[in-house]
């Protein structure tokens, strides 16, 4: 057996540190390394007094160099039944990993568990239990199913450098229970059971719910039908479970030739008594991207957004946004993609800044180099 026993205490012989070494480097041969990182210049025209970019998310500063992040994902995925896995994201940066912390929660003397510039964007344990073709669980922290848009990683990133205000206002990581099931190879469904949005550890008692149905009607097109709902916290009454967040999210995206594909996003929230008691708060918006493969280094990116805040409570105005954004791709080498972008938003209140002065719109112009393995 490779141990024997000296004074009552057990050895491992060489043959038994050989056997337990053989057993680690089998599991390791399984666990895929990933990296990504990022890094931009974004200038805005309006040159804003407070150097901010409105109504983004994670290129919300102007008229500035950023290293925007750098990832380090440990991964060991479970494509059979029975199997177990994990998967780690460490991400840290100067634009993603602040905004992910919305919530990061606090320790018992009131302060952040987390520092500003890192993230465990996601953190989760798998095991696909033996039903049927088996059912996927994940236990942890795990990105958003809501949206058609992503946090940029080694697998995968946006078509455009900055992102829709559909993402910006939307959820961005869950904390708790995700199960994932494959139908057939036409549809799958998946269910969630978390904290609540964007909260490391719950604020309330009360847990939100989420479920998506996938769908592949045919060779390129994809269609997307999500939701999450549950008690959030309003300004309001931040102690009252019974009022509920929901958002219903439909995302579609179809290939219309081999080089050229339409994506549309639209999405629909609600929460209830988040401006008195009564008055519930209202959002919709909609989102479609045109890509386009020029050839095999270069693609064009175009996209058109309107977002309308009913009640003014996710931009903090009555208004309606939109905004139209030009995106070239280049693709260096398969390890590294070149992208500017030229954007324009607009408003029908003045909820920009002007060098100091309300303005009606804003424009910027960005670069960002992404590497990636």
């Amino acid at each position: 057996m490779g141990v024997f026993l000296l004074t009552g205490k057990a050895y491992a012989t060489h043959a038994g540190i050989e056997h337990s070494l053989a057993a680690h480097l089998d599991f390791l041969k399984d666990v895929e390394i990933h990296a990504f990182a990022a890094a931009s210049y974004n200038f805005n025209f309006n040159e804003p007094a407070d150097r901010a970019n409105r109504f983004r998310v994670f290129d919300t500063d102007a008229n500035t160099f950023k290293f925007d992040a750098g990832e380090l994902v440990l991964l060991k995925e479970t494509p059979n039944p029975g199997d177990t896995g994990f998967r780690f994201d460490l991400k840290f940066g100067f634009s993603q990993p602040e905004v992910n912390q919305a919530s990061p929660g606090l320790n018992v003397n009131g302060t952040s568990v987390s520092d500003i510039q890192f993230d465990t964007q996601q953190g989760y344990v798998s095991y696909k239990a033996p039903i049927g073709s088996g059912l996927q669980l994940d236990l942890g922290k795990f990105i958003t199913h809501i949206g058609a848009e992503v946090m940029d990683g080694y697998d995968g990133f946006n078509y455009t450098l900055s992102r829709s205000m559909l993402f910006s206002f939307g959820p961005f990581t869950h904390t708790g229970l995700r199960a994932t099931y494959t139908v057939n190879d036409k549809i799958s469904v998946l269910g969630m059971i978390a904290n609540g949005w964007d909260n490391q550890t719950d604020n309330n008692g009360g847990k939100t719910f989420g479920g998506q149905i996938a769908l592949t009607p045919w060779e390129g097109a994809a269609i997307y039908l999500n939701w999450a709902g549950g008690p959030e916290p309003q300004p309001i009454d931040p102690k009252n479970e019974d009022d509920y967040r929901n958002i219903f999210d439909l995302v579609a995206e179809v290939s219309l030739t081999d080089k050229t594909l339409v994506n549309l996003n639209l999405v629909y929230g609600k929460d209830d008594n988040a401006i008195a008691q009564g008055d519930n708060a209202e959002w919709w918006g909609i989102s479609t991207i045109f890509r386009h493969d020029v050839n095999n280094w270069l693609s064009l990116n175009v996209r058109g957004q309107f977002f309308n805040d009913v009640d003014g409570f996710r931009s903090g105005a009555v208004q309606n946004l939109w905004a139209t954004t030009f995106s070239p791709e280049i693709r260096v080498s398969k390890n590294m993609v070149f992208r500017m972008e030229y954007r324009h938003d607009e408003s029908d209140e003045a909820s920009f800044d002007d060098n100091g002065a309300p303005t009606h719109r804003q424009d910027t112009a960005g670069a960002q180099a992404i590497f990636l393995f």
